[in-house]
């Protein structure tokens, strides 16, 4: 019996998966500069905006797996 992969992202909605973290991210950071066109105000938008990103599509999906709650 071969062992499946569990994935964390099968657990989560539509709107919270890899693909609308990026397009959420890069529209809110290109947004801030297309709207505003001032460089320190758009680095003050992307810095949390990069974290976020960072935590939900790098650290969230390792801790999970490590955490152990989707073995069966």
């Amino acid at each position: 019996m071969s062992e499946q992969k569990l994935n964390p992202w099968n657990y989560k909605p539509f709107w919270c998966q890899p693909w609308s973290i990026l397009l959420t991210g890069i529209t809110l950071i290109s947004g801030s500069w297309l709207i505003f066109k001032i460089i320190w105000l758009t680095v003050i938008v992307a810095i949390p905006v990069l974290i976020w990103m960072g935590f939900f599509l790098l650290v969230w999906p390792q801790l999970v797996i490590k955490s152990g709650i989707l073995e069966e």
